[in-house]
């Protein structure tokens, strides 16, 4: 057994797509291993990126594959002779088989008799595998976006391929790929090692090297380096701490090679108590999203005049002060285009930039942003007075205001430069200029929850605010086509109905799916949006799939069932998923539920023998005593879970179904539901459906595995 070491040197790969990337090679590197019979599906591997390289390494690779025998199916025997002589089809199939004609033996199948071959097939060497089927699995990872290099070739990748390194314990494999033929080396850092060869002896040898050469190449350490240069950094202030922030750790893993942190230092007078104030968003946004910088804060939990800033370089102290000195200056200089950007953006009020939004584009063939706010205007005034029948409190002028305004933000300096304080610069805008914390609260969260695990709008007006700009957006869109196809959603509707799916599970407002697209299709501008009901239903549905499931993690079968009995309150599917987990442990009920997929299947074989099961119970041709009993107490009992259901006590509801067993044991005992007699049978039929309609409201039994 071997180790196999491959490495891919690039040209510095986009932080965001390395993960990815990483994960991807490695899996196709190990499945190509597994297919060709050289490692088993425990393998032990790992993998390894920087900005400049993507490596896995396989441990316990054989040496070449195992011989094997196949049997090769040939022509029909009716075809393969004639007059008792071998045909061209025989003689055809004898050649491609390298066996003589006479060796070639007859099997029977559930088609006839067959010609077929045992054929023994000699396995290859590991690098003779590994070098010509590899380059197929390097051309077949996915990027977002890749690029040709070479004129007249045909390869594409994320970024030049400089180096390829393939090692079979020490033996090179020559792997070639975009030209390039893999070898034994890697190569440092470029600037602390001066980007000189490294020469790699075997794959264990691979970490070591590079670590001399200035190159964590495991992520896990150097996530582990920068988190605790972090802390050391931020040690130097008394009491303060870096604000933790997972996505900016992991892009600083992938943006460096050999990482340090320095500590700076930014004019008090920015922080919102200072005589140059921005807000606490503005600055951190400044510092996470333009400069890759950490936030300080101190041991209340308020912003910090300092920063933390990642490098991928060391050096000594003189160094360290020319670097520290360059960041704080860079960074003043971006607070004072945001200071410059807020008071300049102060002279034209929110409410004068409404008309401003004509000249803003939302989508080339749905117009500007002025008309999506007419349109999610009129539909907040529609959902708010949904709302307010149900008994829900809202402040309905807040929400008209905050409708009319949210977008205009679109139209401030500030956003334009820093795009991802949308929304965030509305609400702070809203506040400043005096519209009320409701209205400011609203536009400030509109576009909340930003992922499946973000918080929703804080407030009823913000939850309606944003449910009504998503569905909009998501009819919109699907009533001109755009809906999403494959891994492609380029205007982003799987989250978008994400968000409507989980404020509506989370929030407490009393509104439904249908409820929600039924207003988004009235208040539509397009023609063509209620032609798309249909699918944009099934694709709100398969977004609460997605919730209870990878959200909520629910069960796949907890969800088919549920979903099978509804889902328009989404609230209340979640609550009856929940019911659900907790009692399908119960020996009782997963009897229960068997026997219920039991009585479907047979209802559905009924059905297509045209066997009627519709209709009353007439008790007068229920003959046998179990079914007496069944019918007597079910009927009894359902009255009771219905009650149950109606208070959503789902959970007393499913105990309740499960104390039914006995009685559905029995039936299927002593009952013969397919008897001769057409009336029994159909009377029997009928009973079983009224069971399954009365028990099913909660959710579809027959749905569970047991």
């Amino acid at each position: 057994m071997a180790d196999f070491l491959f490495e891919i040197g690039l040209e510095e790969v986009p932080a965001r797509m390395i993960a990815g990337a990483q994960a991807e090679l490695q899996k196709r590197v190990v499945g190509l291993l597994v297919r060709e019979r050289l490692v088993g599906e425990s393998a032990v591997t790992k993998s390894f990126s920087t900005p400049r390289r993507l490596a896995v390494l396989v441990e316990g690779v054989a040496a070449k594959q195992e011989d094997v025998s196949e049997e090769l199916l040939g022509p029909s025997l009716k075809v393969a002779y004639k007059d008792g002589a071998p045909t061209a089809a025989a003689e055809a199939f004898a050649k491609k088989s390298g066996v003589a004609v006479e060796k070639l033996k007859t099997i029977t199948n559930a088609k006839g008799e067959y010609l077929a071959a045992t054929v023994k097939r000699a396995g290859r060497s590991a690098a003779e595998v590994i070098a010509s089927e590899l380059p197929k699995e390097i051309g077949a990872i996915y990027w977002a976006k890749s690029m040709y290099w070479r004129t007249g070739k045909p390869e594409r990748f994320v970024r030049p391929v400089k180096w390829l390194l393939a090692l079979l314990d020490k033996e090179i494999v020559p792997v070639e790929f975009a030209g390039v033929t893999a070898g034994n080396v890697t190569y440092g850092h470029r600037v602390l090692h001066g980007g000189k060869p490294i020469k790699i002896s075997k794959p264990t040898d691979y970490l070591g090297a590079l670590e001399a050469g200035k190159v964590i190449a495991d992520v896990v350490a150097r996530r582990q380096k920068i988190r605790k240069a972090l802390d050391a950094a931020v040690r130097t202030v008394p009491t303060a701490r870096w604000r933790e922030d997972a996505e900016l750790v992991e892009t600083v893993v992938h943006l460096t090679e050999w990482p340090s942190v320095v500590l700076g230092n930014f004019e008090p007078e920015y922080l919102p108590s200072g005589k140059r104030a921005l807000p606490e968003e503005v600055l951190v946004t400044v510092m996470r999203d333009h400069q890759k910088y950490f936030a300080v804060e101190d041991a209340q939990g308020k912003l910090a005049p300092h920063f933390l800033a990642v490098l991928n370089t060391e050096t000594d102290a003189a160094g360290l002060a020319v670097i520290r000195h360059g960041n704080e200056r860079v960074l003043r200089a971006r607070f004072n285009d945001a200071r410059f950007f807020w008071d300049t953006d102060q002279k034209i009020p929110l409410a004068d930039r409404v008309e401003m939004l004509k000249a803003v584009t939302f989508q080339k063939d749905l117009g500007s942003y002025f008309t999506k706010t007419e349109a999610v205007w009129r539909l907040c005034n529609d959902l708010a007075e949904t709302v307010a029948q149900q008994g829900t409190k809202l402040d309905r002028d807040a929400l008209a205001t905050a409708a009319l305004l949210a977008k205009t933000d679109l139209t401030t300096e500030l956003v334009k430069e820093f795009t991802e304080l949308q929304g965030i610069v509305g609400g702070l805008y809203a506040r400043a200029q005096g519209h009320g914390e409701a209205v400011a609260a609203a536009i400030y969260s509109q576009y909340q929850p930003a992922s499946s695990e973000a918080a929703i709008p804080p407030t009823p007006e913000g939850a309606v605010l944003a449910l009504a700009d998503k569905i909009n957006t998501i009819v919109d869109m699907f009533a001109i086509g755009l809906e999403p196809t494959g891994s492609k959603d380029p205007f982003a509707l799987r989250r978008a109905a994400n968000g409507v799916v989980k404020i509506l599970a989370e929030s407490g407002l009393p509104l439904k799916l249908s409820e929600l697209h039924l207003a988004a299709m009235n208040q539509s501008s397009q023609s063509k949006a209620k032609a798309g009901t249909d699918a944009v239903a099934k694709f709100l549905i398969e977004r609460v799939e997605f919730y209870l499931r990878e959200v909520r993690g629910q069960a796949y079968d907890v969800v088919k069932a549920v979903l099978a009995s509804g889902a328009d309150d989404v609230r209340d599917a979640v609550m009856r998923a929940e019911a659900l987990t907790e009692v399908r442990g119960s020996e009782d009920f997963l009897a229960v539920s068997a026997a219920f997929k039991r009585m479907k299947n047979i209802l559905e074989q009924a059905a297509a023998k045209s066997d009627a099961a519709d209709g009353e119970v007439k008790s007068a041709l229920l003959t046998d005593a179990a079914e007496k009993r069944l019918a007597q107490d079910a009927s009894a009992l359902a009255a009771r879970v219905e009650m149950l259901r109606s208070e959503r006590q789902y959970g007393a509801a499913l105990k309740l179904i499960a104390t039914l067993r006995p009685q559905v044991d029995a039936f299927f005992d002593a009952v013969m539901v397919m008897a001769p007699e057409k009336e029994i049978r159909a009377n029997r039929l009928a009973l079983l459906s009224a069971v399954l309609r009365d028990f099913s409201r909660i959710a579809d039994f027959s749905e569970i595995v047991s």
